[in-house]
């Protein structure tokens, strides 16, 4: 086999390779800032419950309407936003952690979304709704992913600064100004748009798994955060690519093969990473020299 034939020829021949490898790009470019915040703020185990929070809500909409792209989309959003703000009223007004409220939240909206798509549809619409189809993506989907990316690049852009220093200082940014708790409602609500674009394409179980691994990868090789980034940006979209034809050369499902393409990327950053990596805090380093 050619490298042609490996690595271009599927693109070129095969317009459900193109559209697939259009949508992981698109949900690249969201979920690389997202993943790197998430993990900055350590909200990577937050991601993963609101991952799963939307799944009774895309189940709603595929009761009402099957397989529709909006209302299981709008039901995702509605579901997701839900269980981020019950989980911190819970969290305010009891004695329980956030870790737990939603921990709570996300074995139940599992259960439950589970429950009520096994009502109406067979093992393959569950499969579909857990796993996502990315080599099935049509124009509508990619159209509401290309939507959510854009909207998503632009609010960050406006609550750049103040998301940023939330990560950094929250105490000072609250004592100067207003901005904190409102970029971190508007951070909570874009992350539920993603995990929802996501959901189409990697489905529930595995839409978040684009936004973390890449991120906590790329925080093997790069400290400062605009770098950390683009870096994260790009590993979730080669994780994409390189998934992608691992699914059509082998077989496998293509959203699997895509977060384990991610793994691997993390298996050897956690090794090989030159900014806290496995062997450099082994190997010597430099000290004062003459």
């Amino acid at each position: 086999m050619t490298p042609y034939d490996a690595l271009i020829a599927p693109f070129v021949e095969f317009e459900f390779m193109r559209r697939a490898v259009v949508g992981v790009f698109a949900l690249a470019l969201g979920a690389g800032p997202l993943g790197t915040f998430l993990m900055l703020r350590r909200m990577s185990l937050t991601g993963d419950a609101m991952a799963h929070a939307i799944l009774p809500g895309a189940a709603i909409g595929f009761l009402l309407a099957g397989l529709n792209l909006y209302a299981m989309s709008l039901g995702g959003m509605v579901a997701g936003l839900l269980v981020a703000v019950g989980a911190g009223v819970v969290a305010r007004a009891t004695e329980l952690k956030e870790d737990a409220s939603l921990a709570a939240f996300y074995l139940i909206s599992l259960a439950l979304g589970v429950l009520i798509v096994s009502l109406r549809g067979s093992n393959v619409d569950l499969l579909h709704v857990l796993f996502g189809t990315v080599l099935g993506i049509d124009d509508a989907t990619l159209l509401l992913i290309a939507g959510i990316t854009t909207a998503t690049l632009f609010t960050l852009a406006v609550i750049w600064r103040p998301l940023v220093m939330d990560c950094v200082d929250p105490t000072f940014l609250a004592s100067v100004s207003r901005s904190g708790g409102v970029s971190h409602i508007a951070f909570l609500a874009l992350v539920v748009l993603n995990l929802v674009g996501g959901f189409h394409a990697l489905g529930t179980l595995l839409a978040v798994g684009l936004m973390m691994l890449p991120a906590a990868t790329a925080r093997f090789f790069v400290r400062d955060l605009s770098a950390l980034v683009a870096l994260s940006t790009l590993i979730a979209f080669l994780s994409g690519l390189v998934g992608l034809l691992v699914s059509y050369h082998l077989g496998t499902p293509s959203g699997p093969s895509i977060i384990l393409v991610a793994g691997a990327a993390y298996g050897c950053a956690v090794v090989f990473g030159p900014a806290g990596g496995v062997l450099s805090r082994l190997l010597p380093g430099r000290h004062l020299e003459a």
